[in-house]
């Protein structure tokens, strides 16, 4: 796999996961919408640490920097 995923957009995915957890165990959001909205943050943080995602692919995006 070719990484597709630049520091900026780590981190913005990080920060969502890590505000939707918290909001998760504090009880601001429950229910269905808390399990999908907490499964959507586990692909964020694995998307993360592999800097790899699979929907920029098939789009040709990349948010890496271009190497001269």
């Amino acid at each position: 796999m070719k990484k597709n995923m630049g520091s900026a957009d780590r981190i913005i995915r990080m920060i969502i996961a890590a505000v939707i957890v918290i909001a998760y165990f504090t009880n601001i959001i429950s229910g269905t919408l808390g399990i999908v909205l907490i499964g959507l943050s586990a692909v964020f943080v694995l998307t993360s640490f592999i800097s790899f995602c699979p929907l920029y692919a098939p789009f040709g995006i990349s948010t890496c920097a271009v190497k001269k």
